[in-house]
């Protein structure tokens, strides 16, 4: 064979294998593993995404929510078996100062965006100097009054839900409303003051700390937050349920309470606790003002090889029309305002009288105060909680555990 004839099978051999490397990297996919817990992200969302980006792989793992955010905070800490994206429920605040795990969304023009959701979510995810935002807004929990119809009307009350709102606007209001409906029904207005405590929190601006995560839950909200709560035990107008389980779910089946101030995602649960009441219960602004409860997010590790792609992904799963398709499927409350007034939004309730709930909800979504939590809120709100059950279930005297909950606090941050 000639020197230039083997020259060219050479080159031929060179060309093909080039080619078939090429075909082999144009045709491999992109795996992106995320975790998430049951009913934080519709299924078939996560399936729809290799028909949105075919280049995509997806590989989900659905994680126990009573062990997800530890499962979390371990891989964050050993860096080893760590997803590219993570579904993070409302303590995500608790995770800004670990911002540097996570990929900075506004790396990734995440602010073009951002007027697609309610300012408020939007800043829970963002660090106090607004330089980082470790996740973008899922769903929210906006909350208002679900109360008793045929109770109301027994006691006097107003009974239409835009006369409800009217009458009942404060928690002066509602405590005397709540006063009145006793004497009248022996019904009490209150499932629990721990949810009395919680509602008042929301419904403000400040918390346990300030921007500085310095603690002053010794003073302005919480302090009234607790006064308020421990009135509303004072005078008997509480059940004093446990806030989930048998025990709420039968006071609420057997008339013994006429109200109480609660997230959307209560409606399911409601409705599965008391079947007996279908029918009877209305929903109104609440008392006090609108709050949140609950809500979720989704961000992108650092330690993940294709951010880009992950950013993609999420920025599509949460825009507009898909939060709308989750809630109409699986009940998860947009973040985005854009589709309140969507016609999918909006539908008559046998369970509560045949009312339209949505647009209160929506309307209270709106409203919610922006807040910043810190990342010791939970752990601080644990031990009020803890507090305020023994106040009502083995008579605690309020002072005494007043002062015993702030000795505690001091304890757990000097640690």
């Amino acid at each position: 064979m000639k020197r230039g004839s083997f020259l060219l099978i050479l080159l031929g051999l060179f060309v093909f294998m080039l080619v078939g490397c090429s075909g082999g990297d144009k045709d491999e996919k992109v795996t992106l593993n995320v975790w998430y817990w049951n009913r934080s992200i519709d299924d078939d969302l996560i399936k729809r995404v290799s028909e949105e980006f075919p280049d995509i792989k997806i590989n989900a793992q659905k994680i126990d929510g009573g062990e997800y955010k530890t499962k979390l905070q371990t891989s964050l800490t050993t860096s080893t078996g760590a997803p590219d994206i993570v579904a993070l429920n409302d303590w995500v605040t608790e995770f800004l100062p670990n911002h540097d795990k996570f990929v900075n969304l506004l790396d990734y023009d995440a602010d073009k965006v951002q007027g697609d959701y309610l300012e408020w979510k939007w800043n829970y995810a963002l660090t106090p100097d607004g330089e980082n935002l470790i996740a973008l807004p899922m769903d929210t929990a906006p909350t208002a009054l679900y109360y008793r119809e045929d109770l109301f009307a027994e006691a006097g009350l107003p009974t239409d839900p835009e006369e409800v709102s009217a009458e009942i606007a404060t928690w002066d209001d509602y405590i005397a409303a709540g006063e009145k409906l006793e004497a009248a029904t022996g019904v009490k207005m209150f499932d629990t003051i721990n949810r009395v405590f919680t509602q008042s929190i929301s419904q403000s601006d400040t918390s346990y700390f300030d921007e500085n995560d310095q603690f002053i839950g010794d003073t302005g909200t919480i302090k009234e937050a607790w006064d308020r709560a421990v009135s509303i035990n004072e005078k008997g107008l509480s059940a004093n349920t446990e806030v989930d389980g048998p025990e709420w779910n039968a006071s609420m089946n057997n008339g013994q309470v006429a109200s109480f101030i609660g997230g959307v995602w209560v409606k399911n649960i409601l409705k599965d606790a008391a079947p007996d009441t279908a029918g009877k219960w209305r929903i109104a602004r609440a008392p006090g003002g609108d709050g949140n409860q609950g809500g979720s997010f989704i961000g992108i590790l650092k330690s993940s090889k294709h951010p880009e792609e992950a950013y993609k992904v999420i920025e599509w799963m949460m825009n507009p029309e898909n939060q709308l398709e989750s809630y109409v499927k699986m009940d998860l409350f947009p973040s985005t305002p854009s589709v309140f007034e969507d016609e999918r939004m909006t539908s008559t309730e046998e369970f509560f009288g045949g009312q339209e709930t949505t647009q209160i909800f929506s309307e209270s979504a709106k409203h919610v105060k922006p807040m910043y939590f810190g990342v010791d809120y939970s752990r601080v709100n644990t031990l009020f909680s803890d507090a305020l059950t023994d106040i009502a279930k083995q008579g605690k005297v309020p002072d005494k555990a007043w002062q015993e909950v702030l000795d505690q606090v001091e304890k757990e941050l000097s640690r």
